[in-house]
């Protein structure tokens, strides 16, 4: 298999969805701004989410991954589905009982994490309100990251990269179509993202029936696959929550904050999911279960080079980003955001967190490279260790930066919480010999500092006085947002072409 394919696969796909996002958010923004409605949407839509990412995304995959590879590699297929129906048997009923929980307890729910709303009633009721619709969501959602770790296993990247595609459409159609028949019209985006979620469901359940890996009700509590699962997930769950932690104690901090802290810090943090997950979370994807075949094969050279190789790929693609965060931070936000309720103060309010979160961008990224590197040898307990520390010192420098920088402080501390974290994760793999980089280091860097000073200057000569792009009309800041992507991609590549890089020296090739 290809692993260079496999990553343009399933980046290209993430592209798409990233797009149709970019346009939802746009609509979020023009229609319902950044304010009363926005803040209580969401709070109500990031804690089933942050659940979803401890759930499903996190601790979950991090566990079930290496496991189903390595039944997969060992095992054969009667074992591997059988392991599959027992794990999804056990997952539907123990989310099943959280979502009952969670849409019983909204109250303390958005009282421990918005606490700041508790002064304004309407605001803590509406969200409670939205809480409730939103809060099945994670119910279908982790199902869907079941089935995604079960296509990405068996190298079926696409469908699991294209399947949040369904949930930006539901965002697009209700915002276009459905918010006239609701009172407050806010209150059709809760139920976007319910319907959201059972569309992605019911998109990948014919593709693990292709694959012959549709699960059935099972329930066996003796599962010796099950039993391992669950034993990573201990110190996984743990692991994720705190990183998840730090994001609900931010939310808590902006909940104090003034009003629109909360939508600006989301705007922001929209445009730094795009490299994230276009490459992050992409790389993070197609590595954990090459790097688990490699673990199980016994192959420490070959997952030394996938390590290398994923790591180069990131400084590759991840510095070149964070710079044009950086740089077009205002040309981003007026072109994505600045139309109808979303105000030039909100423009303003917006880059100042996104330039402090493109700080920790390569840091975001690296840690989605590199933890799969302890997770494939089935070690949680190492990420873990590091996360615990990294939260300790997010919130230190939260408590520093939250009283000069405000709502950008706390987006500053999550950005270097990311480095710190990447950092540790690099240093421990590298003490452990886990990972040994190859040769070349220095000359790639050198010559990445090259092109991205010439991209950096030539983004800045372009863009202009960062005023003039809040009175540009709709299609004219579109247009030279288009004419800035391209000219600082093609800058930068160009420069690299001279420098003599070439794409074949970045193919890699693993077993399937």
């Amino acid at each position: 298999m290809n692993l260079l394919k496999a990553l343009f696969t399933v980046g290209s796909m993430t592209l798409v969805s990233r797009v149709l996002g970019f346009i939802r958010d746009m609509l979020i923004a023009r229609v319902f701004g950044a304010g009363f409605y926005t803040d209580a949407f969401f709070v109500a839509f990031k804690i089933p989410n942050l659940l979803r990412r401890l759930f499903a995304e996190g601790a979950f995959s991090q566990a079930f991954v290496p496991v189903l590879a390595e039944y997969k590699e060992r095992r054969g297929h009667a074992q591997t589905k059988l392991l599959v129906d027992d794990v999804a048997t056990l997952l539907f009923l123990a989310l099943a009982a959280v979502t009952v929980l969670g849409i019983l307890a909204a109250p303390a729910v958005v009282w421990l994490s918005a606490p700041g709303f508790r002064s304004e009633p309407d605001k803590f009721a509406l969200t409670v309100d939205m809480l409730r619709i939103t809060f099945p969501y994670i119910l279908f959602i982790s199902l869907v990251s079941l089935a995604g770790g079960i296509l990405n296993t068996y190298s079926r990247f696409s469908v699991p990269a294209f399947t949040p595609v369904l949930l930006n459409l539901s965002f697009i159609i209700a915002a276009l179509f459905l918010a006239p028949y609701f009172d407050p019209p806010a209150m059709v985006l809760p139920w976007a993202v319910l319907v959201g979620g059972m569309l992605q469901l019911g998109f990948q359940l014919p593709h693990l029936k292709r694959i012959g890996m549709l699960p059935r009700y099972n329930l066996n509590l003796h599962d010796e696959g099950v039993w391992r699962i669950l034993r990573l997930m201990g110190p996984a769950v743990f692991g994720v929550s705190i990183a998840q932690l730090s994001l609900l104690i931010n939310t808590i901090f902006a909940s104090f904050l003034e009003t629109g802290s909360v939508s600006w810090l989301y705007y922001a943090d929209r445009l730094m999911e795009f490299p994230t997950g276009m490459l992050g979370v992409a790389l993070g994807t197609i590595l954990l279960p090459s790097l688990s075949k490699s673990y199980a094969d016994r192959d420490h050279d070959e997952y030394s080079k996938l390590m290398d190789w994923g790591l180069r790929l990131t400084f590759l693609l991840a510095l070149p980003a964070a710079v044009a965060l950086a740089v077009l931070a205002v040309p981003l936000v007026c072109g994505l955001f600045h139309y109808g309720a979303f105000s030039a103060h909100d423009v303003w309010m917006t880059r100042q967190a996104l330039m402090a979160y493109s700080l920790g961008l390569l840091g975001l990224i690296m840690v989605k490279v590199l933890a799969p590197g302890f997770y494939a040898r089935q070690d949680i307990k190492t990420p873990v260790k590091i996360a615990l520390f990294t939260l300790c010192a997010t919130q230190l420098m939260n408590l520093a930066f939250v009283w000069n920088l405000h709502h950008a402080g706390l987006a500053l501390a999550i950005g270097l919480g990311a480095c710190i974290n990447a950092s540790l994760l690099y240093y421990h793999l590298r003490k452990a010999g886990i990972y040994r980089p190859q040769p070349g280091w220095l000359v790639f860097m050198v010559k990445m500092a090259i092109a991205l000073a010439t991209m950096a200057l030539t983004l800045t000569l372009i863009a202009g006085p960062d005023e003039d792009w809040l009175l540009y009309a709709a299609h004219e800041k579109l247009l030279r947002l288009a004419v800035l992507v391209i000219a600082g991609a093609g800058i930068y590549f160009a420069t690299l072409w001279l420098l003599g890089f070439r794409p074949r020296d970045f193919v890699k090739r693993a077993a399937v």
